[in-house]
């Protein structure tokens, strides 16, 4: 029995140090690796013991344990170097689509210098410890980096919906969500949705935040809760099971977030609220028809978008079955290519949700990134581990030299980035930027608005 335990405890050991910077150990970044790889030199060592019985196998076993995490840090590292040495054309062609969230503001800043990403990710993670001012500092700093660089400004994405997705609370004001309004008297409920989108644009705008991953269109559906539901929780953040009051609440809302100076976010078509299980762990498939889907979950989104062009739109990691059986929504090109872009008509900006979540990173990465680029994505979003950028943009990379990004399905999504102003806050209004990033960013604002002819507000 204490054999198989010695057994199970290294394999176990190795598999951890082979997936050190797997999304899942996340939480544990930084001191996985001396953990993992002494726990293995321990056992080792306990295994070599005089008296203790010689097991040449079970030795080895122990011994690939820190081997493995040394060499999974150093495939990480070698990429980590190569991406940052990409200096040519179409690795800035590629860096402008990816969003990554980040802990330490070092972890961006090189890549934000050489236009390798086109945005950043903030949560509560950017504010431990810290006060909502540091972080609109460092935000400022941030695009200063760009505009010295004659670069355009980052994208600041957040998730701050209200209610129980509040990222940035209590540093920024905890406001309650859309879905509270629902029952209000029509009118009533687009002035407070209005009024409350208008607050958190405020909020977010106060500390340099340019996009606000909200509105959630997902419908809410009647069905016992699932116990394996950690993260999605469609049912509490969702505005109403009536489609007509989901679009009525969200458009009001998402009016607000613009008048706050900040872009909205529908989200997560095709919509999570038939989902059987959470697309943050688990495959979840939408066995509905299309016509069903056109005539309900989808009638909020098409609704929305066509209220106001700078809206963006999150497709998610559910598979629409009677669309694309094969794959995610999020890197369809039957749904997004052929359903959004063809048949919806809508040339606004689509970002995926997380690509780091299980539907996706156990797909393939990699295909996936590559199949979101050729299926008409404009903004690859990696929240939750922002290192896990340098894999994908090496593989986006190898594809373009390769010949396996379609050139028109790219070009057409520069376009839209480029027409779209990069939802900076100086391409809306220079003086108000001065006011938030300080009088040391300002200074150089005029100059980096003539380099870079992206900042134009509402060019669509």
């Amino acid at each position: 029995m204490r054999a198989f335990a010695w057994w199970v405890g290294g394999l176990l050991l190795a598999l951890a140090g082979a997936n050190i910077h797997d999304p899942y150990l996340t939480p544990v970044k930084g001191w996985s690796l001396p953990l993992i790889a002494a726990a293995g030199l321990c056992g080792l060592l306990a295994l070599r013991r005089p008296g203790v019985r010689r097991r040449p196998m079970l030795a080895l076993l122990w011994l690939v344990v820190p081997l493995c995490t040394v060499g999974a840090e150093a495939v990480f590292q070698i990429r980590k170097v190569h991406v940052l040495a990409m200096q040519e054309p179409l690795a800035v062609e590629l860096g402008q689509h990816f969003i990554v969230g980040y802990r330490r503001v070092e972890e961006v800043e090189a890549l934000a210098a050489h236009g390798l990403i086109g945005g950043i990710f903030v949560s509560r993670h950017n504010l431990a410890g810290r006060s909502a001012e540091a972080l609109r500092d460092e935000i400022g700093h941030l695009q200063e980096i760009r505009w010295r660089a004659g670069l355009p400004p980052l994208v600041v994405a957040a998730d701050q919906e209200g209610g129980i997705v509040s990222r940035l609370s209590p540093w920024l004001p905890h406001r309650p969500a859309p879905a509270a309004l629902a029952g209000l008297p029509s009118d009533e409920r687009r002035a407070a949705a209005r009024a409350l989108g208008q607050a958190h644009g405020w909020d977010l705008q106060s500390i340099g935040v340019t996009v606000n991953l909200a509105p959630v269109l997902d419908l809410r559906r009647d069905r016992p809760p699932d116990p394996l539901d950690f993260h999605s929780l469609i049912a509490q953040r969702a505005i109403s099971e009536d489609p007509d009051v989901v679009a009525e609440v969200a458009a009001a809302y998402a009016r607000g977030v613009i008048d706050g100076g900040v872009r909205p976010t529908a989200k997560h078509f095709p919509g999570l609220g038939r989902a059987q299980s959470d697309t943050h762990h688990f495959r979840a498939v939408i066995a509905e028809s299309r016509e069903v889907l056109e005539a309900t979950d989808w009638l909020p989104f098409r609704r929305v978008l066509a209220a106001d062009p700078q809206t963006l739109l999150m497709v998610g990691h559910a598979i629409v079955a009677a669309v694309d059986p094969d794959r995610p929504a999020s890197h369809s090109r039957p749904l997004i290519d052929g359903v959004i872009r063809r048949n919806w008509g809508f040339d606004g900006l689509i970002v995926t949700d997380d690509m780091l979540m299980t539907p996706v990173y156990q797909y393939g990465l990699c295909r996936a990134v590559v199949e979101a680029f050729n299926a008409g994505v404009d903004l690859l979003l990696f929240a939750l581990d922002g290192s896990q950028f340098y894999r994908a943009m090496a593989c986006a990379m190898d594809a373009g030299k390769h010949g396996r990004l379609d050139q028109a399905m790219l070009t057409a999504s520069d376009s839209r980035l480029q027409g779209s102003g990069r939802s900076g806050p100086m391409s809306r209004d220079l003086g108000r930027w001065c006011k938030i990033a300080g009088p040391a960013v300002c200074g150089r604002a005029s100059s980096a608005a003539a380099i870079t002819p992206n900042f134009r507000q509402n060019a669509r």
